[in-house]
């Protein structure tokens, strides 16, 4: 074997340029790149999305995630491009940096990916063959929906605030399992 492919390229160099090409890319991702009004303004698109422009690089149009969705949900906010690899851009490191109209425009962002309803009241949850068949009522009103009986469906997020989760991967949260009525809370026996 000479170091030649079919075509007459030299793989030893071709080798080298994807070294070369790896080692910044991942010299990029390890770099934390911090955004705040000093560096970073955000606007909406006319299909409602959010823009970046930094002082390097516009962005038409960028993905908002939350590194502590449910313990920190204003602080440590990933800017991510928009296509499948969702590379991130910079971390917002508190939303408070930001103008207020900014800062709204993320909010809406993270309220549409972070969509998660507040359970008010427990009607019903039935468990039958594996499966608890709920029928509560949210923020956003009368709902049913099921979870796995074991696993993680129902996870303590601290002695009296639950996350439920359905089998569709739908999250519902109960901010204080004290606040239900009585005969609520022995419903819920069975994931407590």
């Amino acid at each position: 074997m000479n170091g030649h492919d079919n075509n007459g390229i030299d793989l030893l160099d071709l080798q080298e340029f994807d070294e070369e090409a790896l080692k910044k890319e991942s010299e990029e991702l390890l770099e934390m790149r911090f955004l705040n009004s000093d560096n970073a303004v955000f606007s909406r698109t006319p299909g409602g999305f959010i823009s970046l422009k930094t002082k390097d690089r516009e962005y038409a149009r960028v993905g908002v995630y939350l590194t502590f969705p449910l313990t920190n949900p204003e602080e440590f906010i990933s800017i991510r491009e928009a296509d499948e690899k969702a590379k991130e851009i910079g971390m917002v490191e508190k939303l408070s940096q930001l103008p207020a109209d900014q800062q709204e425009m993320l909010r809406e962002q993270i309220k549409l990916r972070y969509f998660m309803p507040v359970i008010t009241k427990v009607l019903d949850v039935k468990d039958e063959y594996g499966y608890a068949y709920w029928n509560v009522v949210t923020t956003f009103g009368a709902c049913r929906f099921t979870t796995q009986m074991s696993g993680n469906a129902v996870i303590h997020l601290s002695d009296s605030r639950l996350l439920v989760t359905d089998i569709d991967g739908n999250r519902y949260e109960i901010p204080d399992f004290y606040q239900l009525g009585v005969m609520e809370r022995k419903k819920l026996d069975l994931f407590i």
